[in-house]
Parts: structure tokens; sequence; C-alpha cells
């Protein structure tokens, strides 16, 4: 593998800066906030390391200076692009990040982009990282194995790194609905833990089911507390978590409106109640139509996926 080749160091447009190595990164809030206050009192500091790929330019190294910069509404970067290829990429990746920035899945996530992107072997991998061939075939256990779904939620912020590490431990197959489930309860990576052991144990699919939908016993495991006994702050959400459970909030909320509208006409609340009933449907149905032609604009962009709005 040739040493990669760095460029001079000039402003290249956010637009033509793509994620690179956001294949292999989780995203994480709360640093997100910390280098956005940093950019804003500071500037940017230090470059972006980049790669060329194709007709683009992806960032390698300094994907939370790209993120905040975009939130700050910045039209370019400094970045030092380097001609590397991706088994480069990913080795620098890793290297930058040696020391306790990367988690485990992420370490998986390089792991699994080396084996099958990089095409190269598992004691290959082991000599570019600096690792034993033991630990790399963990890490690449821990990276197949874990559902699509699983991996979705744990991009998205709606489950932590360590919960998904727990919930790996399960046959694929079964794995979607035990992580949404962790998800939903917002179960710490202790409470996950016992609920996989229970899994694994359970004799039979029956048994597991009912596991599954013991509502009572683990609604008693999503209260969190401290040491102390007082509750803990939940943890700063991601963009993705605050989408998506936006959106579930708001479904709920349509169908518990939808069922009260159809129960009885406004009439029959009385003529002052029915007026402002009405003035407050009409001002919702306009922000829902603004809110259904972003939607449209949103799904609709290239990248989003294949999906239909009926």
């Amino acid at each position: 593998m040739a040493p990669p080749v760095a460029s001079s160091i000039s402003s290249v447009a956010l637009s033509d800066l793509a994620e690179g190595s956001g294949a292999v990164r989780l995203r994480n809030e709360a640093a997100c906030q910390e280098m956005e206050h940093s950019l804003r009192r500071q500037g940017q500091l230090t470059a972006v390391i980049a790669r060329r790929s194709g007709a683009g330019v992806e960032v390698v190294d300094g994907l939370k200076r790209l993120q905040a910069a975009r939130r700050l509404g910045w039209r370019e970067l400094r970045a030092e692009v380097r001609e590397m290829d991706l088994v480069q990429a990913m080795v620098l990746v890793f290297q930058v990040n040696a020391g306790s920035h990367l988690v485990d899945v992420e370490q998986a996530w390089v792991v699994r982009s080396l084996y099958r992107d990089g095409h190269l072997s598992q004691p290959q991998i082991a000599q570019l990282l600096g690792r034993h061939k033991s630990w790399v075939c963990r890490r690449l256990m821990l990276a197949e194995g874990l559902a699509e779904g699983v991996e979705a939620n744990l991009r998205l912020g709606l489950l932590s790194a360590t919960a998904a590490r727990e919930v790996a431990r399960l046959p694929r197959g079964n794995q979607d609905p035990v992580a949404e489930l962790i998800a939903r309860r917002g179960l710490t990576t202790r409470q996950a833990a016992k609920l996989v052991d229970k899994l694994l144990t359970a004799p039979d699919e029956t048994a597991r089911r009912f596991i599954l939908g013991d509502v009572e016993a683990l609604a008693s495991l999503t209260i969190k507390t401290s040491a102390n006994g007082r509750a803990r702050t939940a943890a700063t959400r991601s963009p993705g978590e605050r989408l998506v459970t936006d959106t579930l909030a708001m479904d709920r909320l349509a169908v518990r409106l939808h069922v009260q509208l159809l129960a009885q006409p406004l009439r029959a609340l009385g003529t002052p109640a029915a007026d402002i009933a009405a003035r407050s449907l009409s001002e919702l149905r306009a922000g829902l139509v603004s809110l259904c032609r972003t939607i449209d604009k949103v799904v609709g962009e290239a990248g989003v996926g294949d999906v239909e709005i009926q």
C-alpha cells in the first residue's frame, strides 16, 4: 500500500464535500454541538482531511467539522485533499481515532469495509491496523452479526452502541423487534443485556414472545435512576432520534384526533367551543398542508430511498 500523497490545503465548497467516512462513524449530537460552538467562537482551526473519489471529494477525517459547518450555514471549509484509495482512507480513520474515539461498532465497520470493499484478508487487516487476528475476527463478527434494522436504529441514534452489541448476540432474524423494544422503552445497556439473556435462555418461540410481551415487567425497567436514586437526565437526542420520535408522536396524535372528530359533530361541544375548535382545526390544516409539501420535497430528494407518498 503506497503512502498517500497530500495536496496543498484549499477552500472547498460544502456542497462539494461528501461524508466519505460517515459509513463507519456514529453521529454524536453532543460532540457535534460542541464543535458548532467552537467553530462559531474560533472559526476553523484545523483543515479536514479528504480524498478524491470519482468526480467528488469525500471527507475522511473531520466529519463533525463538516456537520457543524452545515448547521452554521457556512459555504466552504479548508480541506487537505489527499490522493488515497479506500483502504488508505479506512486505515487513516482508524489511526486518527485510535485513542478512544471509535467505539466497538465503529471499529467493526472499519474492519468490514476493509474486508468487503477493500478485499483484504483478516491477517492483512490485522497487520494494517496493528491488531491481533482474533481482534479483527471479533470485530468482523460484530459487524456481520447486526441486522439491517438494528444498524439503521443505531445510525439514527435510537439505539446506543453498547445496547446494539448486546442485541448482536441474538440471531439476526430476532434482532429487529428486540432493538425496537429497547429503543421504545428506553432500556439501559444493563437492562438490554438482561433482556437478551432471558431471550437466549428461553426454551421456545412461545416463551420468547411472552418475554417480549410482558409489558408490566418491561415498564418497570424503563425508569432510569442514578446511584443516589434520583431520576437521571436523558441523554442529548440526535437529529435522527428527534425526527423519528416526533414523527411517531404526530402519527399517534393524528389517529387520536381522527377518532375524536368522527365520534361526535363539533356542534355537540356547544357553539363557543365548536367555534374555537373549528378555528384550531383550520389553523392545523394549513400547517399540515405545508408539512405535507415539505415531506414530499424531502422524501423525493435523490438518495433518500424508494418511498411512495400516498
